[in-house]
Formats: C-alpha cells, sequence, structure tokens
C-alpha cells in the first residue's frame, strides 16, 4: 500500500491548479474588488454573496459561515473527499505525477481513491453503452429515439447508449479492466445475486447522469420490452458519488447558459430535456426520478447567482425578471397541476421569479416537439405564468364562483396561499389580484388574509412550534412526531380508537386527517410486511417502511401542510435504548387518547341526559359510554 503523498508533490497541485477553475464548477463568481471574486457559498444556505476566492492567493473563504482554506479543502468539502482523494483528483486534472513516501508513482493496479474509481467505472459504462446503440441488437432503442425525433447526433451529444440484455456483458468488461465486484455494486453499475454478480441495467435505452463537472456518476434507463413486471425506467440506486435529490439530469451541458441568461427551465424527463435543447431551449434540466426539494434549489441558486437584492423578481424593460426566473413545465392533466402546486413550497427559497408553463394538450416538451415542432416548445416556456398566479387559481377553479358560496369557499382556498407570500408588497398586490379573479371585495379578501390562521399557510419551523407553550397542544405535537417516526410501536398504543376531532390545533387535525385518510396504520403495516419479505425482519424493514409511509403522506398532501409534516418527522425524539423510546412514543400518543376518550365520554354523557330510559337510543348510547369509560380505564391502569 502506498504511503503519504510528498510535500513537494502536493505543493506542485496547488500551484498547477487554478482555484477559480475549481470554485467555479460549482459557484457563479463575480468580480468583487481588486483580485477578488464573490458568489453565493456553497456550504450554507444565504441570499446575500459572504463567499470570497482570492486567487493569487490560491485561497476562499466564507463570513457567512466561516469555512476557509486551498483549493485541496474546497474540494474535500465540496466532494466529501479525504485529504488524499482531493489531492490526487486535483493531481489527475493538473497532470501532475504523485510519488508516495512508501514507493514510486503509484501503479496502474493500485487504487487511486474510491470516489475516482467510482467514477471511472461509470465514465467506462457511459462508453460502452454509448458504442453499443450502433449494433444490431439496439435497433428498437434507435426505433425508439427515431421516433421521437432524436438523430444519431443528438443520442452523441448527450451521451444517450444502450446496455445489452445478456446477464453480464458490462461486469465482465469492467473485471477485465481490473474493477472488483465491490466497486461494480458501490458503484450502481452490478448487482449481487445468489449466483453472482450480474449487471444492473440489461436491454435498456441509457441517459448518463452528470455532475455540475461533467463526470458521469449514474444513469437513467428506460425498458424497451413489454415486461409488465419491470419498470418502465430504472435510476442509479443511490451510491457514494450519487444521490438523486441533489443532481439535476442536463446540468453539465445547460449550466454555462444557466448562469450567463440568469434562467432555468425544469422539465419532467430526459427526453424532455433532449427535446427542449435542440428547441434552443438550452437551460433545460430535469430531476432524476425524485421530486424537486431544498437541494435542487440550492444547486440551481448557485448557478443563478440567486440572491437578496430588493429588486428581485421586478420585470425589467428586456422583459427579464431582476433575479432571473426558474420556468416549470408540467403536463396539462390534474397530476401535472398538483405537481405544479407542491413546487410552490420551495418556491420562496427563490430570490428568482418562479413561473409555470402547462401546455393545454397534456404533452411534454418531447411530445410538442414531435406534434408541433421547435417553435411550439419555445413558445410553451414563453407562456409561462408566475408560480402565485397559477397556484392561486388552479384552487379557485376548484369551485364555482358565479354562486355566494363558490365565492366564500375560493376565498377560504386562495387566503392561506396569499397570507403565505412573504415579500409584503407581493402579498398586497395578489391580494388585490385574487379578490377580482373571485369576483370578491377588495375589502373582505384583505380581512381574510390577514386573519387566516398562520397553521394554514406554508409552515415553517416557527409556526410548527407556534403553539408550544399550550400543553394541549404540546401533548398534540409530541404525539404526531412519535407517530410519524415510529409508527410501528403505535399499534396497540389506543391510536386507533382516536376520534376525528383528537386533535384540536387545525394543523394537527390536517396531519391526522391526512394520515386516515391515507389508509393510516394498515398502510405501514402493509408496507412493512412488504419490507420484510425483502430485508427479513429487523431495524432495516422497520425503517424502510417508515421511509416509504411517509414518502406516500408527503407525495399525496397538500403543499402547505408537506413542511409540516417533515418536521415532525425530524423532530428529535429522546435519546436512549429503543425501549425507552417505545415506551415514550406510546406514552405521548396515550395522553392524547386519554384526553379524546374523556372528552368523548363527556359528549355522551351530556346527550344521555338529553335522552329518556324509554327512548330506543338511549340504551345504545349507555353502551357507547361503557365502552368509552372501559377503553380510557384501559389506557390509564397500562401506564401505572
Amino acid at each position: 500500500m502506498a504511503g503519504l503523498i510528498r510535500r513537494e508533490d502536493i505543493n506542485q497541485v496547488r500551484e498547477a491548479t487554478r482555484i477559480e477553475e475549481i470554485v467555479a464548477q460549482h459557484v457563479t463568481l463575480k468580480t468583487s474588488g481588486v483580485g477578488s471574486l464573490k458568489g453565493l457559498c456553497p456550504f450554507h444556505d444565504e441570499r446575500t454573496p459572504s463567499f470570497q476566492v482570492r486567487p493569487q492567493m490560491g485561497l476562499w473563504h466564507c463570513f457567512g459561515c466561516n469555512e476557509g482554506g486551498d483549493v485541496i479543502s474546497f474540494v474535500q468539502k465540496i466532494d466529501h473527499l479525504d485529504f488524499t482523494e482531493a489531492v490526487e483528483y486535483l493531481a489527475q486534472k493538473a497532470g501532475v505525477t504523485l510519488h508516495y513516501e512508501q514507493g514510486g508513482p503509484r501503479q496502474s493496479g493500485e487504487q487511486p481513491g474510491r470516489r475516482q474509481r467510482l467514477i471511472e467505472a461509470n465514465r467506462i459504462a457511459q462508453e460502452f453503452y454509448a458504442t453499443q446503440l450502433a449494433s444490431d441488437e439496439a435497433a428498437v432503442a434507435r426505433k425508439f429515439l427515431q421516433e421521437r425525433g432524436f438523430d444519431a447526433a443528438a443520442a452523441i451529444s448527450f451521451g444517450v447508449g444502450y446496455s445489452p440484455a445478456p446477464w453480464d456483458t458490462l461486469t465482465r468488461l469492467l473485471r477485465s479492466q481490473g474493477f472488483t465486484d465491490d466497486e461494480l455494486v458501490k458503484a450502481g453499475l452490478a448487482i449481487k445475486g445468489n449466483r453472482g454478480l450480474y449487471d444492473r441495467f440489461r436491454d435498456r435505452l441509457m441517459w448518463p447522469i452528470r455532475d455540475l463537472t461533467g463526470a458521469t456518476i449514474g444513469f437513467g434507463a428506460r425498458k424497451l420490452d413489454e415486461d409488465p413486471q419491470s419498470p418502465k425506467y430504472l435510476n442509479t440506486p443511490e451510491t457514494p458519488i450519487y444521490h438523486k435529490s441533489k443532481v439535476l439530469y442536463g446540468i453539465d451541458l445547460a449550466k454555462k447558459a444557466i448562469a450567463k441568461e440568469r434562467r432555468v427551465v425544469v422539465v419532467e424527463g430526459y427526453t424532455d430535456v433532449m427535446a427542449a435543447h435542440l428547441a434552443g431551449e438550452v437551460t433545460a434540466v430535469a430531476t432524476c426520478g425524485t421530486a424537486f426539494g431544498s437541494d435542487h434549489v440550492q444547486l440551481l441558486r448557485r448557478l443563478l447567482g440567486d440572491n437578496a437584492h430588493p429588486a428581485a423578481g421586478v420585470v425589467l424593460a428586456s422583459g427579464k425578471p431582476f433575479g432571473g426566473e426558474i420556468i416549470f413545465t408540467f403536463d396539462g392533466d390534474e397530476a401535472g397541476k398538483n405537481a405544479a402546486r407542491k413546487v410552490y413550497v420551495e418556491d420562496q427559497k427563490f430570490a428568482a421569479q418562479t413561473f409555470v408553463a402547462i401546455e393545454p394538450h397534456g404533452w411534454d416538451p418531447c411530445e410538442l416537439r414531435i406534434n408541433r415542432g421547435d417553435e411550439a416548445v419555445r413558445a410553451l416556456v414563453a407562456s409561462r405564468v408566475p408560480l402565485f398566479e397559477f397556484v392561486i387559481r388552479s384552487l379557485i377553479s376548484q369551485v364555482d364562483t358565479d354562486s355566494a358560496e363558490g365565492r366564500v369557499a375560493a376565498i377560504r382556498l386562495a387566503a392561506p396561499v396569499v397570507a403565505g407570500i412573504k415579500d409584503v408588497a407581493l402579498r398586497s398586490e395578489y391580494t388585490r389580484r385574487t379578490a377580482g379573479w373571485i369576483g370578491a371585495d377588495l375589502a373582505t379578501m384583505t380581512n381574510a388574509v390577514r386573519s387566516t390562521n398562520s397553521n394554514t399557510r406554508p409552515v415553517s419551523a416557527p409556526q410548527v412550534n407556534k403553539f408550544a407553550g399550550d400543553p394541549v397542544a404540546k401533548a398534540e405535537k409530541l404525539a404526531l412526531e412519535a407517530l410519524l417516526q415510529r409508527p410501528l410501536a403505535m399499534v396497540g398504543s389506543g391510536y386507533e380508537n382516536l376520534s376525528e376531532d383528537a386533535f384540536t390545533v387545525p394543523l394537527h387535525r390536517t396531519l391526522h386527517e391526512l394520515i386516515e385518510a391515507e389508509g393510516g396504520l394498515a398502510v405501514y403495516l402493509e408496507l412493512l410486511e412488504q419490507a420484510e419479505e425483502q430485508w427479513g425482519r429487523g431495524d432495516e424493514s422497520t425503517q424502510q417502511a417508515t421511509r416509504a409511509w411517509l414518502q406516500r403522506l408527503s407525495d399525496n398532501a397538500d403543499p402547505l401542510v408537506q413542511g409540516a409534516l417533515r418536521a415532525f418527522a425530524v423532530a428529535p425524539l429522546p435519546t436512549g435504548p429503543e425501549t425507552a423510546t417505545r415506551d415514550y412514543a406510546v406514552g405521548v400518543m396515550r395522553a392524547v387518547v386519554r384526553r379524546d376518550l374523556t372528552r368523548q365520554i363527556a359528549d355522551v354523557r351530556r346527550h344521555l341526559q338529553r335522552l329518556d330510559e324509554s327512548d330506543p337510543e338511549y340504551q345504545q348510547t349507555f353502551e357507547k359510554r361503557v365502552q368509552l369509560d372501559q377503553l380510557k380505564r384501559q389506557y390509564s391502569e397500562s401506564d401505572t
């Protein structure tokens, strides 16, 4: 095993590397005084740039989070590498040969650092898939591309390829080039089965997913056969170099245009990115099998140079917003509209103005280009409307505003959205415009916005904790946190006996209604059973089932309560042995159960007092009271 890298080689790497070029792969830098560059820090969330680079000194420093160092430390932190791996990565880019204290230069068979090995494996795989696209076996793949308007030049430009059908074609190739089975599994390129290693991707059309530096870190793969048991799209799993919530397909091709034009178009699929780029919308990117989230926000904000300038969002004479623009395209069906509403949760993390563009026929950009041509794709993007307007109008469209009742319902639907707009001036403008869309009196709309309960607005941590001083609200909050994080412990806790009025805080009641609407604990237990079939009984299955359950709840939640769901799901529970945590979870839930039973008993008693003993309903109500008394006694005794 090679030893430490010689100090003189490390110094040579520093001298041969231009720090501004390395940083610029992750941060949009602008001149800030003599010999200094500035941008948004990639290591913490900020709107005002505080990240400084001094090329002449080879140093960087953030005055916001107080992080800093040289080019090696930057690569370490941005790519999660150890010191040796970072030096090796930079040496490879700069063409510097490294020597080690316990020997000469590294030999080709030695391991140059895990990250670079995994990237190299993916690079070779991408080149292999690309060459296979020209094979006889790939005729169906080429036909798929041709039917969608993509020729050979387009396939080469985007690195599209084909994975052969045999079980281990790629695996044998990579083994022959010195990669270990463990590396192939960690790279997400192979799967270890009962009979050995086999290729993860077989008989599929392949799109390479690259990071900002252009390195291939994963793949998106579409099936070409009609096997109903096979997923239509299959992505690289989470690996040390591929995290789907932090990557955007096409970002390597679009990054320069995004920084230059201060605009990004977010589409839904790989072919949509290709179609948009070929149509002239070269800032198009797409998520990789996951919803658009906060990590994507941070990535795009750095490229856009997004900041909190007072003029952010103001439309200039050129027709472009001062702070840049994010344009989301969605299918025109209800699913597309719901996806657009969910983006609203992330919108206010941008200083850039956010828009939605929906094709009325339900065509995605690829289909639109096939049917109407390149100009139609550009026209779709140009037809964008502000996200706030879209969300409010789509909510209003759910009711009939021609009637008085409908207008009142529309006001109640729209008021929380308008009230959640952080910019006071923008909130006032949308209050006025919303009143016009509904046909309501401005004063009525203004009062509705002002009086909207803060718990129905987009949830942030302060709003979640608003009722922290109220013991009842606190008990409800603790019970929901325990339910979302330890659902298995809730089985038999009494949760199943809660009434629909068990939670009194509006936000808590909404979350309870969501859980019950999605099948309650019964659905969780189904997911747990599925997980145990794959992983066996144990913590792994429980964790997998809980993550799947929470994802299902989030996917079906109103965008305005998703924040609360996430906050409750990550809130810290008391530390200690698992049995103690379980007892705590059961205890806080039973506190809510007992309070709810007490309320139900009081309601039944009051009802009994209004009934005559000869009334047929009296006996039924009396029996219900006895049952409730027994339940309350049961859950009280079990805690003593």
